[in-house]
């Protein structure tokens, strides 16, 4: 792995009270390229965003940012020598400095009229040039979180780190806040990392995302070739409610009371577990069907179905379905299903589990 522009993280390796909090992590993040850390709490996300800081010291591996060595074979350069600039959820505007001097006050280097004019054009960037006299009291959740994403970018910083900077807004705010990151990340062409809990944030933001369990990235990819081609159980759930279902392979097809799939590599004999998302089940009404509607709610965009399939000589499976549609059978009425196969994924049951 060797990158000449951008971060590099080579098999890095943070430890607290004896456990690896970041185990083993090798990322890139190329020049103009939004990459997400993506994972439950206590994963390690975190923690891989603040050894590209600086914040953190690796006890192993190797941090470079635009080919220079920044951690690791005994060096470390501190967060003020790596030229980076960082958004978190608490702002932290200086609350004695108007919108302008907050802006301005990373770029001591220049003469006060480049300062100044730097400041504004940042502040013209993200929406908020009117507002350079105001105090961040006066400011709203939104606009504080613009003037913070200026003042991190006045600096020109070759990279740019994010941690959950929208986990603090209301939803709507939220959504129209993160859009408008987006647009000024991307035409600043700055690489940047950025941490969320959040799958649809992620998918919404990133290039990349790698996916983080236990100190480990478990599959970094694009936003579609996660979610439609997870390398495990535990990154197809992750990005959205699954439907699961164990079989055993035989004569090389899966016999379900959902229909028989192909068995794909697996073997005779082997047992396999099948996730199936909600969207990939279509609902049809059929007075004969195997399924019984257990619930209909409409969610807005989507209605959910509640479903209840005989299984003969086993337990009934209880199966969602989320429809485009507003179609909402009635309860305790009949249907028969079609699935997208597409949508369904085949992972091994080990022998012991």
């Amino acid at each position: 792995m060797s990158v000449k522009e951008g971060l590099l993280l080579e098999n890095v390796v943070l430890g607290f009270g004896g456990r690896r909090v970041v185990d083993d992590v090798s990322l890139t993040v190329e020049p103009g390229e939004l990459v997400c850390l993506l994972g439950p709490s206590g994963c390690g996300k975190t923690s891989t965003l603040r050894l590209a800081a600086g914040l953190e010291k690796p006890d192993k591996g190797l941090i470079f940012l635009n080919g220079r060595l920044v951690s690791g074979d005994g060096t470390h350069l501190p967060p003020e020598s790596r030229h980076v600039g960082f958004l978190f959820q608490d702002y932290a505007l200086f609350p004695h400095l108007n919108v302008l001097g907050n802006v301005a006050f990373g770029l001591d280097d220049l003469p006060a009229r480049d300062r100044s004019r730097q400041a504004l054009d940042k502040l013209e960037q993200v929406g908020m040039l009117s507002y350079a006299d105001a105090w961040p009291h006066q400011l709203s959740g939104g606009q504080q979180q613009r003037v913070a994403l200026a003042r991190a970018l006045a600096p020109n910083p070759s990279l740019m780190l994010l941690d959950e900077p929208f986990s603090g807004l209301d939803k709507r705010l939220r959504d129209l806040v993160r859009d408008e990151t987006l647009h000024v990340l991307k035409s600043s062409r700055v690489s940047t990392l950025m941490v969320t809990h959040d799958p649809e944030e992620a998918m919404f933001m990133a290039d990349r995302i790698a996916v983080m369990k236990e100190g480990r990235i478990v599959q970094c990819d694009t936003p579609v070739n996660l979610y439609s081609r997870p390398a495990d159980p535990f990154v197809a759930s992750f990005f959205g409610e699954v439907n699961s279902v164990e079989a055993k392979v035989r004569a090389g097809r899966i016999e379900t009371c959902l229909g028989s799939f192909d068995a794909r590599n697996f073997i005779d004999g082997a047992k396999v577990e099948l996730l199936i998302r909600p969207e990939a089940v279509n609902v049809l009404p059929d007075p004969d069907g195997k399924a019984v509607v257990l619930a209909s709610r409409l969610l807005g965009r989507t209605s959910l179905i509640h479903l209840k399939v005989e299984n003969p000589g086993g337990t009934p499976v209880h199966l969602h379905a989320r429809l485009a549609s507003r179609l909402l059978p009635p309860e305790n009425s009949r249907a028969s299903l079609e699935l997208d196969s597409s949508q369904i994924f085949l992972f091994p049951i080990s022998s012991d589990a």
